[in-house]
């Protein structure tokens, strides 16, 4: 009777494999992309015949207005080389850095039940490096707006 068994499951194996064979024997046709080479083709063209027409058409007028650099409609003035503050730039990063560590928590709240303990120890330690990493920040001063 084992020996049924386990013939049964190779035949049947040998016919799923067979199958498979087939399936990709049938996928690995080069003309079923055409219709995909076909699209982009006509999306590119498209493309650059609308930008061809967009630039031969166009009015092309220029002036010192049009020339100078455009900045959110107000006047240039002073050196655009002058030293920014970079808290501002730290602060975004760091938020960024710890909203992405909050999102991690939710799949351990949807999972909560079936990880167990080994579950519960994971994030206990990812908690530990978020609490570590959040002291060491704050040591070094980051979040301070004053100088």
């Amino acid at each position: 009777m084992q020996r049924i068994y386990y013939c049964s499951t190779f035949v049947a194996l040998k016919n799923y494999q067979t199958q498979m064979m087939t399936l990709l024997q049938i996928q690995q046709n080069p003309i079923d992309y055409f219709p995909i080479l076909l699209q982009l083709i006509i999306a590119i063209g498209f493309v650059a015949v609308m930008m061809g027409v967009s630039h031969g058409l166009g009015p092309k007028r220029k002036t010192d207005d049009k020339l100078i650099n455009f900045e959110c409609g107000i006047e240039q003035e002073g050196n655009a080389r002058q030293p920014l503050a970079v808290k501002y730039f730290i602060v975004a990063i760091l938020f960024v850095l710890f909203d992405v560590e909050v999102i991690f928590f939710y799949p351990y709240a949807i999972n909560f039940k079936s990880l167990g303990w080994e579950g519960f120890a994971a994030v206990v330690m990812f908690v530990g490096f978020f609490i570590l990493g959040f002291t060491y920040v704050i040591k070094k001063g980051a979040l301070k707006w004053e100088d």
